[in-house]
Order: structure tokens, then sequence, then C-alpha cells
């Protein structure tokens, strides 16, 4: 069974990301057999993480552990990113400098929104994914703000973009499987 983290990256207060985060969990779950596939969302949001390279309160230090703990325990992520000034959120930026050893080896897809549904965001983690020792699906989700959000706040996508989840998917568990066998090794 793979174990697939759908990593919500905006702890924005009023962010629409995550219902675009439990638009992809829910249409996954319907789109994968559930004997071979589970989706758990993860929201950073959870996490009281400092800034990388301050002083840790001791809860801060729990969190940092919870955090490194339950992205270890997946074979695979779908990142849910926004795209702020051209690039992905700073609380996200940080929470992924925690980690390294928890990706080594494991796959990872996009999904992004924002005004370009998150395209240049999406181009920003793929370099930092790849120094982590993730690899990277071809196919993304980019949900534009326009025309997947009615006045930019009420979560509607378009539905050709669950075809577009279920190629991402596709790809995601072909590799999150794939590179499974490798680290088992």
């Amino acid at each position: 069974m793979l174990k697939i983290g759908v990593v919500l990256g905006s702890v924005r207060e009023g962010r629409n990301g995550l219902a675009v985060a439990n638009w992809t969990v829910t249409k996954a779950k319907e789109l994968s057999d559930p004997k071979l596939v589970e989706y758990e969302l993860v929201d950073l949001a959870d996490y009281d993480l400092p800034f990388l390279g301050t002083k840790a309160s001791e809860e801060q230090v729990n969190s940092i552990q919870s955090w490194s703990e339950k992205i270890a325990s997946f074979d695979g992520y779908i990142f849910i990113t926004a795209e702020y000034n051209h690039g992905i959120a700073g609380a996200f930026k940080n929470a992924l400098d925690f980690l390294k050893p928890e990706f080594k080896d494991k796959a990872v897809a996009f999904v992004g929104y924002g005004g370009l549904g998150a395209a240049r965001s999406i181009e920003n983690l793929r370099v930092i994914v790849a120094e982590l020792g993730l690899a990277s699906t071809q196919r993304n989700v980019n949900m534009s703000l326009m025309t997947d959000f009615e006045n930019m706040t009420v979560f509607n996508p378009a539905p050709f973009h669950e075809g577009e989840l279920q190629e991402l998917l596709s790809q995601l568990t072909s590799w999150s499987k794939a590179l499974k066998g490798i680290r088992e090794v």
C-alpha cells in the first residue's frame, strides 16, 4: 500500500488552499483504488515551526520532530502550493528546509492555485525538491483564481481539472511505487 501525503503549504489566514487541498484529497480517493493507495491531508498550519536557524522553544522542537516524522511516513506527496510574489509561500519554504532525509528517493506532484495557477511557484518548487532528493511528476494541476474561484474566494474548479488530476495521480503512484522499491533494497 502506498501512502501519499497531500501537503498544504499555505498558513495564511483565510487561505484558498484548504478548499483546493480538500478537493484534491476527495478526488484522489475517488480516482484511486483504496487497496493500493491512501491519501492524507497534512496541513502546515498544524505545525508551529520556528524560522530555521533561530532558537526554538520546547514546543517548537516537538513540532519540528512531529513534522519530520509525519513527512517521513509517506511514500509520495502532492504539494498544494499558492503563489506569492512569483514564488512559494515563505512558511512552506521554511518548513521544507527542516527536511531532507525524509524525502530521499520519493516522488512529488504539484497542485497550484493563483493568478496563473501558481505556475511560477511550481517551477520554483521543482528546483527545491530536486535538491531534497524528490522526483517530480511531469503533470501538475494549475487552478486559476480568475476561473476556478468565484470572486477569487469560493472554490469552484473547472471539470477538466479532474482529468489532469487523474493523470497526475497515475504518474505519482507509478513513481512512488518504483522509488519505494529502491528504498526497500
